[in-house]
């Protein structure tokens, strides 16, 4: 009997003290988080096509579906036919005024005749002083005239600007009809099916960058002073009940602001240190899940 008190007592110790071995070889802990986007309709309509699934990767930009486009097909080419109905009142002011300016050539060109004339007593004053007037006139209707056109002109230039934007609009909302991911990710969660009234704001699908994960852990202030940007460390995913896996890591961000080490850590002396959140990025091979406990090394 006594033997077998030692013998379990041998045992105990030995356990804890592997326990205290294992806890110091990490210098921090923390959980893997991935970057997730919630994707929303953007605007109203039935959702035509589509047939993601929870699991599928996806790729930034690629359409992953879209939402009824019909009326604003409709309303573009309303819209394009009022542009060409537009265009056609527009003028081309120098056909417009050419028959003005080509009276006023001729004009000019008696007038040299008969101020010619006029000097050699050949013609009286009058004639050249009708010739004079007549050039004025003509002068001030085209004046008159190429305002007139040019007024239209702008005018219907403005109309013109108004239609353009209208459609640049409509462009605006079949492109936003067309349902894609903004980042390369896995689709997590899907809350809507082919068929069904998508409204805008209502959600969609999430979806999760899990290739490029992110170790978030807490330091002390006294290991602050060895951790950088851009710096490799060694990464500690868990693997089955007592093993570990490695990966190389590299921090990319440090807190600049201590907090208190969160709620997760039950230590009464630990949760009143104060502590700096880190994250390291990680290459996922695919066995380190979002929500899973890691440690780092310092190298």
């Amino acid at each position: 009997m006594k033997t077998n008190i030692l013998f379990i007592v041998g045992i105990t110790t030995l356990i804890f003290t592997s326990c205290g071995k294992n806890n110091g070889t990490y210098d921090a802990s923390g959980v893997f988080e991935a970057r997730e986007v919630t994707v929303s309709a953007r605007t109203t309509g039935e959702l035509i096509q589509f047939d993601i699934e929870e699991g599928q990767k996806l790729e930034a930009g690629k359409q992953a579906g879209y939402i009824d486009t019909v009326q604003l097909h409709l309303k573009k080419m309303q819209l394009l036919a009022s542009m060409k109905s537009v265009e056609s009142r527009q003028y081309n002011v120098s056909r417009q005024i050419a028959s003005i300016r080509q009276q006023i050539a001729t004009e000019k060109t008696e007038q040299k005749r008969y101020e010619n004339l006029v000097q050699s007593n050949a013609a009286n004053q009058k004639q050249l002083d009708d010739i004079n007037a007549q050039i004025a006139l003509l002068e001030k209707q085209l004046s008159a005239q190429t305002e007139t056109l040019e007024n239209n002109n702008r005018s219907v230039s403005g109309e013109s600007s108004g239609l353009i934007a209208q459609i640049d609009q409509i462009d605006d909302q079949i492109q936003k009809s067309i349902i894609s991911s903004p980042i390369n990710g896995t689709v997590l969660s899907k809350y809507a099916e082919q068929g069904e009234l998508a409204t805008q704001g209502r959600t969609l699908f999430k979806v999760a960058d899990i290739e490029n994960m992110t170790l978030r852990v807490y330091i002390t202030a006294d290991q602050l002073t060895s951790l950088k940007i851009g710096q490799s460390v060694k990464v500690y995913a868990d693997q089955g009940k007592s093993d570990r896996k490695e990966y190389p890591g590299t921090i990319n961000w440090i807190s600049d602001k201590a907090e208190f080490t969160p709620k997760t850590i039950q230590t009464r002396d630990e949760r009143a240190n104060l502590v700096y959140a880190v994250k390291v990025a990680v290459k996922n091979d695919g066995y380190i899940k979002k929500g899973m406990y890691g440690e780092i090394k310092i190298n």
